[in-house]
């Protein structure tokens, strides 16, 4: 066993596909801040807002003002391209990991699967020695060339790929996605307009199928693409699903991240002849330079790969964490986050908040859209951990307002995949007594299904 371990680490194979990835992850991800800047998203979700909601130990994180984050988003862009250039390499990786991750901790309402994903992908580029051919760095210094690395540097972005999709299927066998087909049914009946498809949309069965389709693909795409016989077969089916996806749902950027991405499980072959014919564009004498070396990365392999054991065991573990929490997860939403759970709930609700004096036991009845915007609003009503922030922010702000001791209340009502809305939060509780922890939020009413 020790043997075959040792002999796998050892491994050498062509650097061609980490490579290529490293060009696409570049391209796609000075794209993607860049449609970002175009539809004025750093204003609208960045600039305009005056409270931001922030995650669990990340209070301290804040919005720079309206230049500052302009600077951050042509910043990424900038990284981005060194990356997909292989231009300082290491600085670019670094760079934009930094400054992504800093932009999507700002406000938890902005939270997307493939924001974290992204985050993880850049945070994995930054030990990859994908810069040591076809790039910007082996031009300035040749003596960086490398035609091969070790095949886990490869493997692990294909591991990162893997888990997206196979915990994302995981994650679908649940009671209403698979027996209830929801929120699937809501979501295609909403789509019947749809040239040709949409009269089709409205059936039942189509959501069954659907729902029993993408979780099957989900559970076994990453071996299919893992097996050279039906790697082609199985490219065509992620092609086929993330353009459908992209065309019923208004899902950004994710599924040509995927389309893409998934390209790294075909052969050295495949992407050598990428590389040939992107060099036709290039002079390639000064791009390629067939010298061996030693040592294909300044930072001590040890430490990667011991790095790297640790960062996979985390992302293996971590979205089971639910199962720490009573009562129903698409409820409480406890542990949903950051476990690739894509898609899977149709959740909509209406808080409504009451300041009470103290002191005359007055009632102030909060108008929300005076402090959050429309998407901040929608979002804080279904999540209890917004719900909670958003009251200790109102606590103060009232006590600004010359309230000294004001408490604050919430009746809440949430629906939940197609059911009845039910109230969410126990009425009764004082939310400025309650501080945000790990523990499970008792204050949240049981789910009744």
């Amino acid at each position: 066993m020790e043997t075959k371990l040792n002999e796998y680490i050892n491994k050498q194979t062509s650097i061609a596909p980490l490579v290529v990835f490293r060009i696409l992850f570049g391209l796609m991800m000075a794209g993607s801040a860049i449609r970002f800047w175009a539809n004025g998203w750093i204003d609208t979700q960045f600039i305009q807002p005056s409270f931001f909601f922030h995650y669990y130990g990340f209070s301290w994180i804040e919005p720079l003002d309206a230049l500052g984050m302009h600077v951050v988003f042509a910043i990424m862009i900038l990284s981005a391209i060194g990356i997909s250039l292989g231009a300082y390499y290491r600085f670019s990786t670094v760079l934009y990991f930094l400054s992504f991750t800093y932009v999507e901790l700002i406000d938890i309402t902005n939270y997307l699967n493939h924001y974290y994903f992204v985050s993880l992908m850049a945070f994995i580029m930054i030990f990859l020695p994908a810069h040591r051919r076809f790039s910007i760095d082996v031009y300035r210094n040749p003596e960086t060339y490398r035609s091969s690395v070790s095949k886990w540097t490869i493997d692990v972005v294909r591991l990162q790929l893997g888990i997206v999709y196979f915990y994302a299927g995981i994650a679908k066998i649940n009671y209403d996605w698979l027996i209830k087909a929801q929120p699937l049914r809501l979501w295609l009946a909403s789509r019947a307009d749809l040239f040709i498809i949409g009269p089709l949309l409205k059936y039942k069965w189509v959501a069954y199928m659907f729902s029993w389709a993408g979780c099957i693909y989900d559970l076994i795409i990453p071996f299919m693409l893992s097996y050279k016989r039906t790697r082609w077969v199985a490219y065509i089916a992620v092609i086929g699903f993330h353009i459908v996806t992209s065309a019923l749902f208004p899902i950004g950027m994710f599924p040509y991240i995927m389309i893409l991405s998934t390209l790294i499980f075909f052969s050295d072959e495949f992407h050598e002849k990428i590389i040939i014919f992107l060099s036709r564009f290039f002079s390639s004498e000064n791009l390629d330079f067939e010298v061996k070396r030693g040592q294909i990365n300044s930072i001590p392999q040890k430490l990667i790969k011991g790095a790297f054991v640790v960062f996979f065991a985390i992302q293996l573990v971590f979205p089971f964490r639910y199962i720490l929490y009573p009562d129903n997860l698409f409820w409480t939403e406890q542990g949903f986050r950051f476990s690739w759970r894509v898609m899977l709930i149709e959740k909509s609700g209406m808080a409504t908040f009451y300041i009470e004096d103290g002191k005359t036991n007055r009632k102030i009845e909060v108008v929300n859209s005076n402090y959050l915007t429309p998407l901040q609003e929608k979002m804080m009503a279904t999540q209890p951990d917004l719900i909670l922030q958003f009251a200790h922010f109102l606590e103060n702000e009232y006590k600004n307002k010359g309230i000294d001791s004001p408490k604050v209340f919430v009746n809440a009502y949430v629906t939940l995949n197609g059911r009845a809305s039910k109230q969410y939060i126990d009425p009764s509780v004082d939310l400025t007594t309650i501080e945000d922890s790990f523990q499970h939020k008792s204050w949240i009413l049981p789910f009744k299904g």
